[in-house]
């Protein structure tokens, strides 16, 4: 982490913090994708967890997560912050969700993967629960061709 101390870290807000986990995977291979975007949104206007989110503030809040990924220690810093926010069992749920973009577009980057990883070790999740949501992950996103 940056020299700044967890305390003075910005907070997030649960959906806040959701949005973030999101939105890391998605941006760690330099590349935001129109299906990942779509999944994105469509996680945050049908899922029981953004309940009372304002959807119309989901730009800002992505944006708000790109611009700390800029910082020098971005990545863990923004870790930090989602680990903050979230309790053990939305732990669970923001990697569930980060899974569910990454497996989106059908591919997922060495980048992706390695922010996948990191996010399991932050946040906490163990690993029999991580291969469980990364293969549901799989299936939902499965192809025909």
């Amino acid at each position: 982490m940056s020299s700044r101390s967890q305390a003075t870290l910005p907070l997030l807000t649960p959906h806040e913090a959701l949005v973030f986990a999101m939105v890391l995977v998605s941006a760690s291979d330099n590349t935001m994708t129109d299906r990942e975007l779509k999944t994105i949104g469509r996680i945050v206007t049908s899922m029981p967890a953004f309940v009372g989110f304002d959807h119309e503030t989901l730009p800002a809040v992505a944006e708000r997560c790109v611009s700390v990924l800029q910082h020098p220690d971005g990545l863990e810093e923004a870790f930090a912050m989602i680990d903050a926010a979230l309790t053990p069992a939305l732990c669970e749920t923001a990697y569930a969700f980060a899974c569910d973009v990454v497996a989106a577009d059908g591919r997922a980057s060495q980048e992706e993967l390695r922010v996948l990883e990191l996010m399991r070790h932050r946040l906490d999740v163990e690993r029999l629960v991580a291969a469980a949501i990364e293969r549901g992950a799989r299936a939902r996103y499965g192809r025909l061709v």
